[in-house]
C-alpha cells in the first residue's frame, strides 16, 4: 500500500515485468501496455479506492450499460522523459478538466482530481522505466471511464470504472496524408457530443473514412453539419490552414474538440509572432487560396503525432496539391513544442508537470 499526496491507493505488483520482451525501436502505436494499470470503481455514489494492480482483462456483465447505451469517454495524454531521466507529463490539468467536462455531458460521474492525477502520477513512478529517453520516445496514458451498471433500461447507469492504461510510443508518423473534404457525412452536430471525448464519437467516423480510404484518400477534413461549408477537423485531430502567412483554425464549439495540441500551437505561434485567425474557414476560401497559390500549409494537430502535413485535397471530386513549403510553420512549431516537452527548451508557458 502507498500514500500519494491526498489519497490512499491499494498497489498490487506484478511478479514479472515483460518489458525486457519489448522491442522498443520497433513500436506500432498503442499496441503495447505496460505491467501495470489503475482502476478506481464507483459504486453506491461515491468514488471506492483505487487500485493499481498488473495489466489483465477483466469480467464484465453482459448487460453492462457501456455495451448497450455507450456511455465511454477517454483522454489522450503522454509522458516524456528529460536526459536527467526525470518524466514529465504536458499540461495533465487540461486532461483531467476536459476529461470530466466529457463526463457531465455523458451524465457519468465527475473524477476527483486526486483520483485521476495522484493515481496517474504513482502508475508513473511505478512504470517509470517504460518512459524511454529520447526525442521521438514518449509514454501515451489512456485514461477511460465506461459505465458497469447492468440492466438494458435506457437509463444512465449507477456504476462506473474509471481506469489509466499507458502504451510506449515512437515517433508517431502516417507518411504522406491525402484527405477528402466531407459533403455529406458529419462528425458532429450541434446539440451533440462533438465537443466529448466520447467513445461513439470516433466509431461514426470509421465508415467515411473507410469510403475515402478506398478512394486512395487517408483522412477526411469534416465540415459542419448544416451547410457542409465550414472547415471544422481532420480525422481525429483539429486542423490548421496556412494562407499567406496566417494561420487560421476554427473556434471550438459543441462540434469541436477542445484540443490540447491545438491550444498548445495557438500560444507557441501567438509568441513567435506569427498571425493566428482562430474563425471558421470555409471550403470556398480554401479552394480559392490553392487556386491562386496563397495557400501554403494544411496540417493537423493532436497528442498522438502533435503535428500532421497535409499534402493534399479533394473537394467534388477535384483534387488540389500543396506546393513544397520552404518555411513550414507546421514542422517550425512542432520542434518548439517538442522541445517543450522532452525539457530541451525553457518551458516560459508553465505547461510541463515533474512526476
Amino acid at each position: 500500500m502507498s500514500t500519494t499526496n491526498s489519497i490512499e491507493i491499494d498497489i498490487q505488483k506484478a511478479a514479472t515485468s515483460k518489458i525486457s520482451q519489448i522491442d522498443f525501436e520497433n513500436l506500432a502505436f498503442g499496441n503495447i501496455f505496460t505491467d501495470h494499470m489503475l482502476l478506481c470503481d464507483f459504486a453506491d455514489g461515491a468514488w471506492q479506492k483505487p487500485v493499481i494492480k498488473p495489466y489483465e482483462p477483466f469480467l464484465m456483465d453482459p448487460s453492462s450499460r457501456v455495451f448497450h447505451y455507450g456511455q465511454a469517454i477517454f483522454e489522450g495524454m503522454k509522458a516524456y522523459k528529460d536526459e536527467q531521466d526525470s518524466v514529465w507529463l504536458f499540461r495533465p490539468e487540461e486532461n483531467f478538466i476536459r476529461f470530466n467536462k466529457s463526463a457531465n455531458r455523458l451524465a457519468m460521474p465527475s473524477v476527483p482530481e486526486p483520483v485521476f492525477m495522484d493515481g496517474l502520477k504513482e502508475l508513473l513512478k511505478i512504470e517509470q522505466e517504460w518512459v524511454k529517453k529520447g526525442k521521438g520516445n514518449s509514454l501515451y496514458i489512456r485514461p477511460f471511464m465506461i459505465a458497469t451498471g447492468t440492466g438494458v433500461i435506457a437509463a444512465p447507469s449507477s456504476q462506473y470504472r474509471f481506469m489509466i492504461i499507458l502504451s510506449p510510443a515512437k515517433s508517431y508518423y502516417s507518411g504522406e496524408v491525402k484527405v477528402i473534404i466531407a459533403e455529406h457525412y458529419s462528425r458532429a452536430a450541434n446539440g451533440g457530443i462533438g465537443a466529448a471525448k466520447a467513445a461513439g464519437n470516433y466509431s461514426g467516423q470509421f465508415y467515411p473514412t473507410k469510403l475515402a480510404n478506398e478512394k486512395g484518400f487517408q483522412q477526411i477534413i469534416w465540415t459542419d453539419d448544416a451547410t457542409h461549408t465550414k472547415l471544422e477537423e481532420a480525422g481525429t485531430m483539429n486542423v490548421f490552414f496556412r494562407i499567406g502567412d496566417t494561420l487560421y483554425t476554427a473556434p471550438t464549439s459543441e462540434r469541436i474538440l477542445d484540443g490540447v495540441t491545438r491550444k498548445s500551437l495557438i500560444e507557441l505561434a501567438e509568441r513567435e509572432g506569427l498571425k493566428v485567425e482562430v474563425r471558421s474557414v470555409l471550403v470556398s476560401e480554401l479552394v480559392e487560396a490553392v487556386q491562386n497559390g496563397t495557400l501554403k500549409e494544411i496540417f493537423g494537430a493532436g497528442t498522438a503525432a502533435v503535428v500532421n502535413p497535409i499534402i493534399g485535397f479533394s473537394y467534388q471530386d477535384v483534387y488540389y496539391e500543396l506546393p513544397p513549403t520552404e518555411n513550414s510553420y507546421a514542422l517550425q512549431l512542432k520542434e518548439k513544442l517538442n522541445n517543450i516537452q522532452y525539457k530541451l527548451a525553457e518551458d516560459t508557458f508553465g505547461w510541463t508537470v515533474k512526476v
